[in-house]
């Protein structure tokens, strides 16, 4: 197995036993941390230097559709009603299998370039098989570690989740499964069950999407169903009453929020507050970079600062004063996109942390500062130098590694090229 020593980074570890920041060596042997900790012996390890840089767990983007690459930024000034009307209303059926895989591998590589080394890939637009092998494809090809989200297009509430392609299809080295279900806000008592008790007969996370509404009766049938637990992702969550994200936070259930996209099309706004009140927190995902840009720092910085917001608006309308203490610290959104999020996915016990035991994911942060967590939440992508993932480098010197660039932007223009003149209006 080959042996790899960091040494002379500040490092963020995110585990709870250690502090927020330290100078420390980081031992990998093959796919694994060794160990974290001072002037550890690097026999038989490649040394390398990372003095001046700082190092944390890779991101975690718990919610990102990137078969929709493609069209980046089209729907800037959309609405949700606009997005789901000219997006999966019109232009996704124009989707060929070669667009699901170059949308999908180019998103991936993005978000690795940006500093994201676990992806929950959402992926609601497999008409066909070839579609979903296609977009499993990309994923595979770009080297993210991924959970492939198998979803379906939006159709009838009592249409059930076709279970066959989840048999079906396979994962991978860096690739696991779950299930994107239309859920119980989109689907008839029965069919959210059945979905629900599919994922769980295969141990599957089973992901849904809840917003601009209140929950409704699907729900309820869910819980009687003892079906809602750690592998239950709620995305986004607007519209649940305190009760039902007290139910989902006892029942274990994660919550993951969009924030930037949820404040712009109307989703609702994001539930990070109410989590917190319950003793929880939110996983982050950008959801889709037709709309809002794929960076989870930005969302950890959105989320952030919107709930600060709130939370100095409280204080001052019960004290006439804005709060002279800081709600929430820049750690805690730190850990939204790390350690929150591989909870998420199911993974809490391979990513998320650097510790001995876990997987060698890891990002290098070239932004000088005294304070490395604020360097770290404040970081854009032309400030990660270095992707580790499984012991691999992804991307060092500011460079992703073994991929052609050029050619995958080329297949990306020809595909956005061909698939703009089907959007509606």
């Amino acid at each position: 197995m080959n042996r790899t020593l960091l040494r002379g980074a500040r490092v963020i570890t995110m585990a709870p036993h250690r502090p927020d920041a330290e100078h420390a060596d980081i031992l990998i042997d093959g796919d694994t941390i060794a160990a974290v900790g001072e002037n550890l012996d690097a026999t038989g390890a490649e040394v390398v230097d990372i003095a001046g840089r700082i190092i944390m767990p890779g991101l975690v983007n718990a919610h990102l559709h990137t078969w929709q690459t493609a069209l980046r930024g089209v729907g800037t000034d959309w609405t949700l009603a606009d997005y789901l009307g000219r997006l999966h209303g019109a232009v996704a059926r124009h989707y060929r299998p070669e667009d699901m895989r170059v949308g999908t591998l180019a998103g991936a590589l993005d978000q690795l370039d940006r500093g994201t080394t676990t992806l929950g890939d959402w992926c609601h637009n497999t008409p066909t098989p070839d579609h979903t092998d296609a977009a499993l494809d990309g994923l595979r090809a770009s080297g993210v570690r991924g959970v492939f989200l198998h979803g379906t297009a939006y159709s009838a509430p009592d249409a059930a989740h076709p279970v066959d392609e989840i048999d079906r299809v396979t994962g991978g080295p860096l690739l696991t499964l779950g299930m994107a279900v239309r859920g119980p806000q989109l689907s008839t008592p029965d069919t959210a069950v059945a979905d629900f008790r599919a994922a769980a007969e295969r141990g599957l996370v089973v992901s849904l999407h809840q917003s601009g509404g209140a929950p409704g009766p699907a729900w309820a049938a869910v819980r009687a169903a003892g079906l809602l637990g750690p592998a239950t992702d709620v995305v986004h969550g607007a519209g649940l009453t305190e009760e039902w994200l007290e139910i989902l936070v006892d029942a274990g259930a994660s919550l993951t929020s969009t924030p930037e996209n949820e404040l712009g099309q109307g989703h609702g706004l994001p539930v990070t507050g109410h989590l917190l009140r319950l003793g929880a927190a939110p996983s982050l995902g950008t959801d889709t970079d037709v709309v809002t840009p794929a960076d989870v720092l930005s969302a950890a910085r959105i989320a952030l600062a919107h709930q600060r917001g709130h939370d100095h608006e409280d204080h001052r309308r019960a004290t006439g004063s804005f709060s002279l203490t800081a709600t929430i610290t820049a750690k805690q959104a730190l850990a939204w996109a790390t350690v929150e999020g591989a909870r998420a996915l199911g993974l809490a016990d391979r990513v998320g942390r650097l510790d001995a035991g876990m997987q060698a994911d890891l990002i290098v942060i070239d932004a000088p500062g005294p304070n490395p967590v604020a360097a770290a939440l404040h970081a854009t992508a032309g400030d990660i130098e270095a992707v580790m993932i499984a012991g691999h480098w992804r991307k060092r010197d500011h460079t992703l590694l073994d991929v052609d660039l050029d050619a995958v932007r080329d297949e990306l223009r020809e595909s956005s090229a061909r698939l703009l003149p089907h959007l509606a209006g």
